[in-house]
């Protein structure tokens, strides 16, 4: 099988389980009000905008069908685009996994003779932990989209894909803001104008004074080698545009075969995004032109466990993902406990499929877990990826500890056998000597109640019923 993402480097491994962070996540009331207005707002806007879109389904159809082809040779289409980005005057380097994205991106940083770098929006060099890697090299990161600047000057992580200060309210963001940007007018007000003006002026030195800038790509085109980012607030745009040097830190999953295959996705992301009919940004570019935007660039291909995750036949749906987070604003689960809980810079249902197979199942075991399975999630995705499924599927390979399985076989044992099936449901009646609900067996059965009702019995079996009829 192909490697996973490494331990000790990037944002994929949390320090405690699901389970234990979402009980405290659970306990911040402040948190909850803030999930509950951003994703109802997110939640609203997109179902009025798909709702206008009569061929709606026929969309989510095709863009599943191109991402099903492509990962079925993706090998091919990645050759491609290397030999297409080549041939527009770029570099392409290859990284196996996180240790060698930040070893490749921090040389050609020094080649460049920059001490500094500015970003645009990119969870692939959140999840390799590139912010870090870079910091240790004596390099100096800002990050321009506008969540992210805020989540970087508060010391935080991300909580959304889309939205990575989604648990910050206004108030709290002015707090940042005065305690971490410099010359910040101690007057500021939390109105999101004086804001987004405050950092707009933070920014605008670095955008002018910046000589190379590391960015993601929404998809990659093998036909042309052409990269495409879509954002909102312009930012991205002055990143890919003012530098001397330009490093894209690209997820091999998130090339698209031919331009008319990036037509779909183009129309299927706003709406489920950040519910607009197109981006107020698209920005796009291939290869170097002389004269015009950056004369140096460099296309990272990463892997970081995707091909371990590509090669489960269930579970590669998880590579479909065009990180739009529609299944994150629709999850009850999200909605309560925010991204953090999670451990990994990927959050909420998607998340909860796509970090156990980058890390490797027992590395996220209670993932798969943080999920109710209502399928809500499967409903949102615009690239109809069945997230339930993939679910049920990791959690049959989690590692399940000695007396659960000893239970389980005893269990069985007992139900093979008529009349220790009989006794073992007269004794059932017993469990009201748990207390209500079950809360008060011992372990290890308490691990079982911690997070379920137990039912109460009936007052008499259906053997019993059936008898005396």
């Amino acid at each position: 099988m192909p490697a996973t993402a490494p331990r000790g480097v990037g944002q994929l491994r949390g320090d405690e389980p699901f389970p234990a962070a979402a009980r405290r996540a659970l306990a911040d009331a402040q948190l909850r009000r803030n999930l509950r207005h951003a994703t109802t707002t997110i939640r609203n806007k997109s179902g009025a905008v798909v709702g206008e879109l009569p061929d709606w389904p026929q969309l989510r159809a095709a863009a599943r069908a191109i991402k099903t082809g492509t990962m079925a040779r993706l090998p091919e289409l990645l050759e491609r685009l290397e030999a297409a980005v080549t041939r527009a005057g770029g570099a392409v380097h290859w990284a196996a996994d996180a240790v060698e994205a930040n070893r490749i991106v921090t040389d050609l940083v020094r080649a460049a003779g920059a001490d500094r770098v500015m970003k645009v929006k990119s969870m692939a060099t959140q999840e390799i932990g590139l912010n870090e890697a870079l910091q240790a090299a004596g390099i100096e990161p800002v990050e321009t989209d506008l969540a992210e600047l805020i989540v970087q000057l508060g010391g935080d992580r991300p909580s959304h894909i889309l939205v990575p200060a989604i648990h910050r309210n206004r108030a709290e963001i002015r707090e940042i803001f005065l305690r971490a940007m410099p010359g910040v007018d101690p007057a500021l007000t939390d109105e999101p104008a004086a804001l987004a003006a405050a950092a707009r002026r933070h920014l605008r030195e670095t955008f002018l004074s910046t000589r190379v800038a590391v960015s993601g790509a929404n998809f990659a085109v093998a036909e042309t080698g052409t990269l495409a980012v879509v954002e909102s607030e312009g930012n991205g745009r002055m990143c890919l545009t003012l530098p001397e040097t330009l490093i894209t830190v690209l997820g091999i999953e998130k090339v698209v075969p031919t331009w008319r295959d990036l037509e779909v996705f183009l129309q299927v992301l706003p709406r489920a995004a950040t519910g607009e009919r197109m981006n107020p940004y698209t920005s796009m570019w291939t290869g170097v032109t002389p004269g015009d935007g950056p004369q140096a660039f460099h296309l990272v291909l990463l892997d970081n466990g995707r091909s371990a995750v590509l090669a489960d036949p269930v579970g590669r749906q998880a590579l479909h993902c065009i990180r739009c987070s529609a299944c994150l604003n629709v999850c009850p689960v999200y909605e309560r406990t925010g991204g953090h809980a999670y451990g990994s810079v990927y959050p909420g249902p998607i998340g909860a499929v796509l970090s156990p197979q980058l890390t490797g199942v027992d590395d996220n075991a209670s993932l798969p877990y943080a999920s109710s399975l209502c399928g809500a999630c499967y409903d949102a995705c615009p690239v109809m990826i069945d997230i339930p499924s993939i679910l049920v599927h990791l959690r049959s390979q989690v590692s399940h500890p000695r007396a659960e399985a000893a239970a389980m076989a005893a269990a069985a044992y007992t139900m093979d056998h008529p009349a220790l099936y009989a006794a073992a449901q007269r004794a059932a009646r017993l469990s009201r000597l748990a207390g209500r609900s079950g809360r008060g067996l011992p372990p290890p059965l308490s691990g079982w109640t911690a997070s379920r009702d137990l039912p109460a019995a009936p007052p008499r079996t259906f053997r019993q019923w059936w008898a005396e009829r």
